[in-house]
C-alpha cells in the first residue's frame, strides 16, 4: 500500500477540524497533555466526529479497508462451521453475539451457512456503538436474509449481563481498542501522552507511567529473552484483561473466537519493531502519521495473541487453540465450502473469483499468516476448531 494519503473533501477537511478542535480543548482542559490512549479513544469513538461513530464508509473497495468477510463469504461461512457444533452442545436457546459487525457481511452470510446446516441460534446479537453503521447493517441482513432467518437478529447497547449460553465472534477488533504507548527511558517505564506546540499541532510527549501500565510493560519483559532496550516504544494492553471479562458479559457457558492480525508476545517485541505497531489506514492507504487527519482515518496497533491467551484464560475460561488463519479456515471446511460456493457459481469468470478469493484468505502472501485465530470455551469442547496448525507453542 502506499504512504501517501490522498486529500480529503473539502467536507471530510471540516470535520477533521471538528475533530481536532475537541482534542485541543481535551488537551488543554487536561493541564496540557493527554494519554495516547485517549487520543486514539477521542478520534476513533468521540461521538458524531470519531472514525467508527460519524457517517463515513469504512468497508470494502470504497472506503478505508477490507476485511476478511468483505473480501469473500467463504471467511464467514468457515467462522460458521466452526462455531456450529458449539452451538449444537448448547442447544436451543444458544445465542451468538458478534462484537462489531463492520457492514453486515459476516452475519449475512453466516447466518445462511448456520440456516443450511440446520443450526440457527436463538438469537443473533450485534454489538454496534455506530449508529450509522447499525442501520447499515439492518437494511443490508433484512434485505438478505429470509424473513424467518432476520427475525432472530438485534442489535445490543452493551455487553449481556444477564446469563447467557451461546458464542461470542469478534473479528478485527481488539486492533482497534485505545491502547497506552510506552517507552523505555533510564530502565523506567514511562508512557506516551499527546500535547500540543506552539501552533497547536499534536506532540509527543512522555510522563511517568502510572502502576498499571508499569505491571503491564514489566509482565511483558519477564516473558522475552532480552530486557526492551533504552528507547524502545510500543504498545501493551494493560486494560485488556478487564475488556474480555467485560464482554463476556454473563456467559455461562460457550465458546469465544478472536481473529486479528498480530504476534504472539516473543515475536510482538522483537527488537526491529523498536517503534511499536502502530499505523493508520484511508482509502487503503497506509501511513505511521496517527496526528493526520483526525476523525478520517482508522488507527489500530496489532493484537499481542500472548496477551489475549492471558486474559481468556484469566476470565475463568479453557484455552481451545491459536492458529494462522490459514489453517484455521482450511481446518474447518474451507475447501468443501469453495466446492459448494463453485457448484453454485453461474459461469467460470465466477469460479475463478471464488479460487481467488480462498487465496487471498489463505495465502501467506495476503492474509493467510498475518491474521491468527485464537479460542476459549467454557463448558463446552471447541478445541476440535484448532487442530490444524496448532501454534500455540508459540505464545
Amino acid at each position: 500500500m502506499s504512504t501517501t494519503l490522498p486529500m480529503p473533501s473539502a467536507d471530510a477537511q471540516a470535520h477533521s477540524a471538528h475533530m481536532r478542535e475537541l482534542i485541543q480543548e481535551q488537551i488543554i482542559a487536561a493541564g496540557g497533555s493527554i494519554p495516547f490512549w485517549k487520543y486514539m479513544e477521542l478520534v476513533l469513538y468521540a461521538p458524531g466526529l470519531g472514525y467508527y461513530s460519524a457517517g463515513a464508509h469504512k468497508f470494502g473497495a470504497g472506503g478505508d479497508f477490507t476485511t476478511a468477510p468483505e473480501r469473500s463469504p467463504l471467511f464467514s461461512a468457515c467462522v460458521a462451521d466452526a462455531l456450529a457444533p458449539v452451538l449444537r452442545q448448547l442447544g436451543d436457546e444458544a445465542v451468538f453475539v458478534e462484537l462489531g459487525g463492520g457492514s453486515g457481511a459476516f452475519a449475512e452470510a453466516c447466518l445462511l451457512t448456520l440456516q443450511q446446516r440446520g443450526i440457527l441460534p436463538a438469537r443473533y446479537a450485534l454489538l454496534e456503538p455506530s449508529a450509522d453503521l447499525r442501520q447499515r447493517q439492518r437494511e443490508r441482513l433484512q434485505a438478505q436474509l429470509p424473513a424467518e432467518v432476520f427475525a432472530r437478529v438485534e442489535w445490543l447497547d452493551g455487553p449481556i449481563q444477564t446469563p447467557w449460553r451461546g458464542v461470542l465472534f469478534a473479528n478485527e477488533v481488539i486492533d482497534a481498542l485505545p491502547t497506552p504507548r510506552f517507552v523505555i527511558q533510564d530502565d523506567e517505564v514511562w508512557e506516551e501522552h499527546v500535547g500540543l506546540d506552539g501552533e497547536g499541532r499534536f506532540v509527543v510527549l512522555e510522563k511517568p507511567a502510572d502502576a498499571m501500565l508499569q505491571a503491564a510493560v514489566r509482565n511483558v519483559q519477564q516473558r522475552l529473552s532480552e530486557p526492551l532496550p533504552e528507547g524502545y516504544r510500543s504498545e501493551v494492553l494493560a486494560q485488556l484483561p478487564y475488556w474480555v471479562q467485560a464482554v463476556m458479559g454473563g456467559l455461562q457457558a460457550g465458546a469465544l473466537l478472536l481473529i486479528d492480525y498480530g504476534y504472539a508476545r516473543g515475536e510482538y517485541y522483537l527488537p526491529e519493531r523498536h517503534t511499536g505497531t502502530l499505523r493508520a489506514f484511508r482509502q487503503h492507504h497506509v501511513t505511521n502519521d496517527v496526528f493526520a487527519w483526525p476523525g478520517l482515518q482508522d488507527i489500530t496497533a496489532s493484537v499481542d495473541f500472548t496477551a489475549l491467551a492471558e486474559a481468556g484464560v484469566g476470565a475463568g475460561f479453557e484455552f481451545s487453540g491459536y492458529c494462522s488463519q490459514a489453517s484455521f479456515l482450511l481446518g474447518n471446511r474451507l475447501q468443501e465450502n469453495l466446492q459448494e460456493a463453485e457448484a453454485q457459481a453461474a459461469d467460470e469468470a465466477a469460479r475463478h473469483g471464488l479460487r481467488q478469493q480462498a487465496k487471498t484468505l489463505t495465502l501467506p502472501s495476503e492474509m493467510g499468516e498475518r491474521f491468527q485465530a485464537i479460542g476459549f470455551h467454557r463448558g463446552v469442547d471447541f478445541d476440535p476448531a484448532f487442530l490444524l496448525g496448532d501454534l500455540s507453542h508459540r505464545l
